[in-house]
């Protein structure tokens, strides 16, 4: 049976450009791939916000993560990227990260070149590590892809706020040398900018489509163009479910019954009950 990273290599190997949804949980990536996309995203921004109900500053940890990402693998049969922030320590460290993710089911883990605790790429605070340890990183990681966990490496600069475009680029040309499956300049501030990333890094390149934030959020067939092969957008549901709790509970608060509630058979399909229906039948004696 093909993996899940054989899959995503397949899907990165097609022409066009691939979509990713962030997630957050079981049920936001059950959603993504009933809607039809072809990959997701756990995001460590989302996870945080959701698990902890704290910011992206580094405070979530790796088990954490590790065990949001093992809940939001099972749930779902698609290809998934995973969050693995800095890599939780020294080249060590980031090998049982790696490791850990993997077999998690993940068939994709980004590490990023922050010093720890990390922030979310398009907030203040940032402090890059050095060239050599942000390659450290990289090579143990791919050390355990090569040495025989099945995941993609996806190598993630965010020294474009903090060094410079000229040092992300040059990092990410690093990230490629030392062996990165896909690399991801976090947070370019102009088209141009965009553009000149993706002339001069080869192989598959992401950019990250938060709304409202640093970058410019284009239409996929115009993310193509630039030269990029995989569009996220890490926060989108976590944008609208905020806003449709709040929502919901401002209504219930005033004693109206909120808008846009699904009716109760249409939430137990949601969550799965007919599923668990059929299976219960299959066993019964």
């Amino acid at each position: 049976m093909t993996s899940r990273s054989d899959r995503l290599r397949e899907l990165l190997a097609r022409p066009g450009i691939r979509i990713m949804p962030g997630c957050h949980d079981a049920m936001s990536a059950k959603l993504i791939q009933e809607a039809g996309f072809e990959m997701g995203f756990m995001s460590g921004f989302a996870v945080s916000a959701t698990r902890l109900g704290l910011p992206d500053t580094g405070l979530i940890s790796y088990g954490e993560l590790v065990e949001q990402g093992r809940n939001i693998c099972s749930a779902v049969s698609i290809p998934m990227f995973g969050d693995g922030d800095t890599g939780f320590g020294n080249a060590l460290n980031v090998k049982r990260t790696v490791q850990g993710y993997a077999r998690s089911g993940f068939a994709c883990i980004m590490i990023e070149d922050q010093v720890a605790p990390k922030r979310c790429g398009h907030t203040k605070g940032k402090v890059m590590a050095s060239r050599d340890e942000a390659a450290m990183r990289i090579r143990a990681a791919v050390d355990v892809r090569d040495g025989g966990d099945d995941i993609l490496i996806m190598a993630r600069t965010d020294s474009r706020s903090v060094l410079g475009l000229e040092e992300a680029i040059e990092r990410c040309k690093l990230f490629r040398e030392l062996g990165a499956d896909i690399t991801f300049l976090e947070a370019p501030e102009s088209i141009e900018e965009m553009r000149r990333y993706c002339a001069e890094v080869d192989g598959p390149k992401m950019v990250n489509m938060i709304e409202y934030g640093k970058t410019p959020v284009l239409p996929p067939e115009q993310l193509e163009a630039i030269g990029y092969k995989i569009a996220v957008y890490p926060l989108t549901l976590l944008n609208a479910g905020i806003r449709a709790m709040r929502q919901a509970l401002s209504s219930i608060k005033q004693g109206r019954t909120p808008e846009n509630i699904m009716d109760f058979e249409e939430l137990k399909s949601a969550v799965g009950f007919p599923q668990y229906y059929d299976e219960e039948s299959r066993y019964r004696y």
